[in-house]
């Protein structure tokens, strides 16, 4: 199971960085999934929110500083999954390592834009923390009812 859940991981890593890298945006009728709705809730978290021009500018200094912070582990990475899946032979053991590293960076990443959006949430007043906690109800809730979640 813990090898799946790697190998799995590494997949989202690989599909979401080169989505981030072209700009793509999933279409709006895209079905939501498990892996999705974390992504959703990420990329909306201060959608309908006002922004001051200081809060908006505060954020965008912590954006930037967090991209500075990301590693260059992203291509070199891809550059390896892609030499291991096209070699003449399968080599598991460094499939899985490969994996394994980029699982952990995956991880790393996520916990410094929890950091990064954490900072950012402690940037709005408590009216605008209250406004994002309704938003957050409210996709939840949407959520729940296209996948029948209980």
């Amino acid at each position: 199971m813990r090898q799946l859940m790697i190998v799995a991981l590494s997949s989202l890593v690989i599909a979401g960085q080169a989505s981030a890298q072209t700009g793509d945006q999933p279409p709006p009728d895209m079905i939501i999934t498990a892996d999705s709705m974390a992504q959703n809730f990420q990329n909306h978290m201060f959608e309908g929110i006002e922004l001051t021009e200081q809060q908006r500018q505060q954020m965008r200094d912590l954006m930037f500083q967090a991209r500075q912070a990301q590693t260059a582990f992203l291509l070199s990475d891809i550059e390896k999954q892609h030499q291991l899946v096209t070699a003449s032979e399968f080599n598991e053991t460094a499939v899985r390592a490969q994996a394994e590293k980029m699982a952990q960076s995956y991880v790393n990443e996520q916990v410094e834009m929890a950091r990064v959006r954490h900072q950012m949430y402690n940037l709005l007043t408590v009216r605008q923390q209250a406004i994002l906690q309704k938003n957050f109800e409210l996709r939840v809730s949407d959520i729940r009812r296209s996948t029948q979640l209980p």
